[in-house]
């Protein structure tokens, strides 16, 4: 498998201008969370928040660890899948970095991970890219998934949830059926802008392929599934942590994870604006006696605080540790389709 002679960019070209974009993104997070409070009206919020019980915001950010440690497992997973062996301490540091990119469109960022190990390893890039594909594609099944379980007792459920397993049959049949796969790559080949890539992405589809057999696929998609079903649980907790306030898990569970996925497909960097928008018009439709426009404004607000900010947080973190902990240019051997730096 042809090499990457050097990333296009260095992890420290990459840094240089990362903390810009975090406070980009925060500044536009700050701007949709004050036009949140100020629609739900500042003074209910404030007399809102007196009654919410903090211990449920630490619950909450307890379980977005839990889909944070449960990930690391499935990145861990993936690495050893492709026969790259690498330390376990350096594996999470590697993975939690990413989170850095979680206010990135898509988190199409996180493919920074391959560049970290591609400078403390040697590691090809185009060799564990799709691994971040692959990741994002059980996370997007595990979603719908969710979504689907979570509107079958509505009253369009069963229609939502025929809908979501179409979604799904679709992308593992692109991912994992190579036929279908090539031939949609073939055509790709006659695009212009996109000849140029050709011999990358048709390496990249057969790294994906490893990723999407039945152990795998399975393994990875489970993972997913149980992930981010825990972050469907820290906003039920949150909820709860309004007094008076509930709301059923099966609506908790479409809430979130509904808008979370209107904000990947919106491509709005960390989902931002969409996301809070969507959970918001949810919790007030969904919600039982109690969840008022401004509790599910507050619960929205937290919500994203425990699962996304704080993601980046630890992302600044990891990172920081990554560059004084991990060596750079490590003279190893990984795996097949990696090098040794020097």
């Amino acid at each position: 498998m042809a090499e990457l002679s050097s990333p296009p960019e260095s992890t420290s070209e990459v840094a240089a201008g990362l903390f810009r974009k975090i406070a980009v993104a925060a500044v536009l997070g700050a701007i949709i969370f004050g036009a949140l409070a100020i629609y739900a009206d500042v003074q209910e919020l404030q007399r809102t928040a007196r009654s919410f019980a903090p211990s449920a915001f630490v619950a909450g950010l307890g379980l977005a660890a839990g889909n944070y440690v449960l990930r690391i497992a499935r990145w861990h997973y993936y690495l050893r899948r492709l026969g790259l062996h690498v330390p376990l301490m350096e594996s999470s540091l590697t993975f939690l970095a990413g989170f850095v990119m979680s206010v990135t469109p898509g988190k199409v960022g996180e493919v920074f991970k391959s560049l970290l190990l591609y400078e403390s390893r040697g590691t090809s890039i185009t060799r564990t890219a799709p691994i971040v594909i692959a990741e994002r594609l059980t996370d997007l099944l595990a979603l719908v998934l969710l979504t689907a379980l979570g509107a079958l007792t509505f009253e369009h459920g069963p229609a939502v949830a025929v809908g979501g397993a179409v979604v799904v049959a679709g992308l593992l049949l692109v991912c994992a059926y190579r036929p279908l796969g090539h031939a949609l790559l073939a055509l790709a080949d006659r695009l212009p802008l996109v000849s140029r890539f050709s011999h990358k992405l048709h390496e990249a589809y057969d790294a994906l392929l490893e990723m999407t057999r039945p152990a795998p696929l399975f393994i990875g998609g489970a993972v997913a599934f149980a992930a981010w079903g825990l972050e469907c649980l820290s906003l039920h907790v949150i909820v709860h942590g309004f007094a008076g306030a509930s709301i059923e898990l099966d609506a908790s569970t479409f809430a979130y994870s509904a808008s979370t996925l209107a904000g990947a497909v919106a491509m709005m960097p960390g989902g931002l604006g969409v996301t809070e928008v969507g959970m918001t018009a949810l919790l007030t439709s969904l919600g039982k006696s109690g969840l008022t426009h401004p509790v599910a404004t507050a619960t929205t607000i937290l919500v994203r605080i425990a699962t996304l900010w704080f993601a980046v947080v630890i992302g600044i973190v990891a990172l920081a540790l990554h560059r004084s902990l991990v060596p750079r240019g490590a003279a190893t051997t990984v795996g097949p389709g990696t090098t040794g730096s020097s």
